[in-house]
């Protein structure tokens, strides 16, 4: 009886545990749903308070569209409510065609900054950079404003003028830039072909991606009469805000053979997703290097990332955006959108992009052009022996020898011209030259 007793007693004592143990969370859990629904009861009075009392009759429907933009966006600058009409625009955007200034923008301590100024655009014509900060449009300042309001200042009919105030690091005072807004139709890769390397520009990362890409490429290498008459591919990213998700796995895909691209990761493990390479290079191998700078963002990082991980590229230039959230487009009522910040971007040695970047493999500014003329034109008038009067030709040159020698010449002396120009392309091109060399030493041992 005695222990009949006591084993009743443990079992009573052992529930009496259980029950603390999952009374604690559910009370918990009614203090916080209580909290919450305190709170919602404080939204509908503010509400009906602002309806009733303020100076002028307001707008009903705004002023719960601004609520829900002030909630998302208080949680990261790339969390956002959409409109109808703002939510039709992102969906044109990532189409490839679009009406403003081709501005991507996020927001820095009150204040729009650009993240880089789309190729061809009125703000890339008007000499804006990366990392400018857009302080007012036509007078009024954005300071406290939502990302999204700010931009729709921005926004007007085309050919309508629109003056921004930029402040700039190295400026002491801010200035004004007057803007003549156009249709934006980007051309998502352009392709070229310098001398003995192609050179794959992409701009930004839409459905059209992959697909210019990958015909520029096969053009190039037609013209040139196949792989082994070019040295390799430049992969030019900088100033490219990024885009899909989906394009740049395939642009990462296309120079990749096995191996994990990127892995996004939320808050809950079973919603990551870890997306792999597919057999298939669109060079054979060939060298590659990779450009980005300040303006390389979010899906540009994700290639540079994956290529630089994987020893497939050599990432040349300065620090990247670090842009390493990912967005996910949520449909609402009234074909309403919101964007919500659902995951982070991994490299696949499980490196974060986010607040961090892209460190290059070598590190090359952009220098500002000499406005010297005379200073440019002495620097390129170097002396030989050949110019010398008088000087002996030499003999033991075939004509093939001598016209290979013209031909290596008119390369130099297009990548001198060009380094005049945009000095780390040429940086970029120089580095496949000699990789390609190398590998022609390799090939004849």
């Amino acid at each position: 009886m005695k222990k009949y007793l006591l084993s009743a007693l443990g079992g009573t004592a052992l529930g009496l545990l259980v029950t603390t143990q999952f009374a604690a969370p559910l009370l918990a859990q009614e203090e916080g749903n209580q909290t919450l629904y305190e709170q919602l009861d404080l939204f509908g009075t503010i509400l009906e308070r602002i309806r009733a009392n303020y100076v002028e009759e307001v707008d009903e429907k705004q002023l719960i569209e601004a609520a829900i933009n002030g909630m998302l966006t208080s949680l990261d600058p790339h969390s956002s409510y959409l409109s109808a009409d703002d939510a039709a625009d992102m969906r044109v955007q990532t189409r490839g065609s679009f009406g403003g200034l081709g501005l991507e923008v996020t927001q820095e301590d009150g204040w729009v900054k650009v993240v880089s100024p789309m190729d061809g655009t009125p703000a890339d014509v008007a000499g804006l950079q990366a990392g400018d900060f857009i302080t007012a449009v036509d007078g009024q300042s954005v300071m406290g404003l939502v990302l999204d309001d700010a931009v729709e200042l921005m926004r007007g009919p085309v050919g309508s003028e629109v003056t921004v105030t930029i402040a700039r690091e190295g400026r002491s005072e801010a200035f004004d830039v007057t803007l003549v807004r156009d249709t934006i139709r980007l051309t998502a890769a352009r392709v070229r072909t310098e001398g003995r390397s192609i050179v794959v520009r992409l701009t930004t990362f839409s459905d059209q991606t992959y697909d210019n890409m990958a015909a520029g490429i096969a053009e190039q290498l037609e013209a040139a009469g196949g792989i082994d008459n070019v040295d390799g591919v430049v992969l030019d990213l900088r100033n490219n805000p990024g885009g899909l998700l989906n394009q740049a796995i395939y642009v990462s895909d296309a120079f990749l053979e096995t191996g994990e691209v990127v892995s996004t990761r939320g808050r809950d493990p079973v919603e990551s997703d870890r997306y792999n390479a597919t057999p298939g290079d669109l060079i054979d191998g060939k060298p590659l290097v990779v450009l980005i700078n300040g303006g390389s963002a979010s899906a540009s990082e994700i290639v540079a990332g994956a290529l630089q991980d994987h020893g497939r590229a050599i990432v040349v230039g300065t620090q990247s955006f670090g842009k390493g959230s990912v967005q996910t487009l949520m449909p609402l009522d009234g074909d309403a959108a919101m964007r919500l910040t659902t995951a982070l971007y991994y490299t696949p040695s499980g490196r974060s992009i986010q607040a961090v970047g892209i460190s290059p493999d070598i590190i090359v500014e952009q220098p500002q052009p000499s406005t010297d003329a005379e200073e440019t034109a002495a620097a390129g008038a170097l002396r030989t022996e050949a110019s010398l009067r008088g000087s002996l030709n030499n003999p033991n040159l075939s004509d093939d020898e001598r016209e290979h020698l013209e031909e290596q010449r008119a390369r130099a002396e297009a990548t001198a011209a060009l380094r005049q120009q945009d000095y780390q392309m040429a940086y970029a091109i120089d580095i496949l030259t000699g990789l390609s060399a190398m590998n022609v030493q390799r090939g004849a041992q």
